[in-house]
């Protein structure tokens, strides 16, 4: 007999293997990492540019927050390097929604604005007074991010799919954030991979139709929530109404025990020993 939680496992890695024997991906996923153009759902879009709300002294400034002209030159620098992993990450993606049968959402906004990343690095450095702009960025995930969708129904197998074919692709998981289990807040599922060319960290979100739609109708609520001049009181408030948001969302069956996948790299090539010479022959 198979456990409740062994047997959606099998049931997902038999998926996987069905899927992978489909011809294109197939043969991306066997040869490491490319991903060929009928694998890929639409073309990459060029990234948007960097730079804006620049003062004149090469800092940045909004919100009531401030980057110098030497932090911000380094938030601008991260910023692209997320746009040249982008180019590699984003056809795995697709690639990723085709065999776990996902929606990819929101991917026009794969990348996080500058101005987004630089209040975001900013708040990090005044919540932490002394803390290094190197150090707020070592914990940024989501410079670029992805959200993959299912129904409800087919979450748990779609989740473990998706998880497993990055790992294939020799992803380093880095977070796993599975909060189904809460009573409050915050429902879904936020990961963070590194990808092994780049070394560059980004964020892959797994959501229900539920989940995502109540993700969107707080994100107000929580970007007000987090800025330095919200009051405690008006932050509780804040919370207390997404907490009721979220407790609309169903929780989909398994849900709650998906955990980040073994990481599955491929052996390294051996080489083999030259052969020994033979004696020569006696006269």
């Amino acid at each position: 007999m198979l456990s409740n939680r062994t047997a959606p496992r099998l049931a997902a890695a038999a998926a996987l293997a069905a899927a992978l024997s489909a011809g294109p991906v197939q043969s991306a996923l066997a040869d490491g990492r490319a991903v060929t153009a009928t694998a890929v759902a639409k073309p990459v879009k060029a990234a948007p540019p960097v730079g804006l709300r620049a003062d004149d002294d090469g800092g940045w400034r909004g919100d009531g927050l401030s980057l110098n002209a030497a932090d911000n030159k380094k938030v601008d620098a991260f910023l692209a390097r997320a746009r040249s992993a982008e180019r590699t990450v984003s056809p795995e993606m697709e690639a990723v929604a085709r065999i776990s049968h996902a929606t990819l959402i929101g991917f026009d906004h794969r990348l996080k604005s500058p101005d987004s990343l630089k209040r975001k690095v900013a708040t990090a450095m005044k919540a932490a007074p002394g803390q290094s702009v190197d150090a707020a960025l070592a914990r940024i995930s989501d410079s670029l991010r992805y959200t993959l969708q299912w129904p409800d129904g087919s979450y748990t197998n779609g989740v473990t799919i998706a998880s497993s074919a990055l790992a294939l692709w020799g992803n380093d998981s880095v977070k796993w954030s599975n909060t189904w289990g809460r009573k409050y807040g915050y429902k879904g599922i936020n990961a963070a991979w590194r990808d092994p060319r780049s070394h560059h960290v980004f964020e892959v979100q797994f959501h229900t139709p539920s989940s995502k739609w109540a993700q969107e109708a707080t994100h107000k609520l929580y970007e007000e929530q987090r800025l330095p001049t919200t009051s405690p009181e008006r932050a509780r408030e804040l919370q207390e109404q997404q907490d009721a948001i979220f407790a609309s969302v169903p929780v989909p069956e398994g849900a709650e025990d998906l955990a980040a996948p073994a990481q599955s790299r491929p052996e390294p090539a051996r080489t083999l020993p030259a052969p020994m010479e033979q004696p020569a022959a006696a006269a």
